[in-house]
């Protein structure tokens, strides 16, 4: 399968949908986030591995004991996706805490608050 094709795009936004109802209906370890989502998945050609970007809203300890719920839960998790996708491997699963979401959000405040600032120095003149 290659990496630019649309049946490969496709298993990467299956696997994505699951994992998500996944770890919102099915996992219940309370070190895992209630706002937690997957942002996106990357699941190699082969489907041997997949690299879940996952955003969690909150602190960083949040964030941490988010991961660590994740990773002990991966194998669960893994089995629960074997069951719901019908794929000829099931991929191990690798968490990776993806900050995009909150810089994105942060940048947007300061991008406000600079044009309120100079909505205020106009005012003044």
């Amino acid at each position: 399968m290659k990496k630019n094709s649309i049946k490969y795009s496709r298993m990467n936004g299956e696997v994505q949908r699951e994992i998500s109802t996944i770890i919102s209906r099915e996992i219940k370890d309370p070190r895992i986030h209630p706002m937690t989502s997957v942002v996106s998945v990357n699941v190699t050609p082969d489907l041997k591995f997949a690299k879940i970007f996952v955003s969690v809203l909150g602190s960083e300890e949040d964030k941490e004991n988010t991961h660590k719920g994740l990773l002990s839960a991966a194998p669960h998790i893994r089995s629960l996706l074997a069951k719901s996708l019908n794929m000829r491997n099931t991929p191990e699963l690798e968490f990776i805490i993806d900050d995009s979401i909150e810089y994105g959000v942060n940048m947007s405040k300061k991008i406000d608050d600079l044009i309120k600032k100079e909505e205020e120095a106009r005012k003044d003149y």
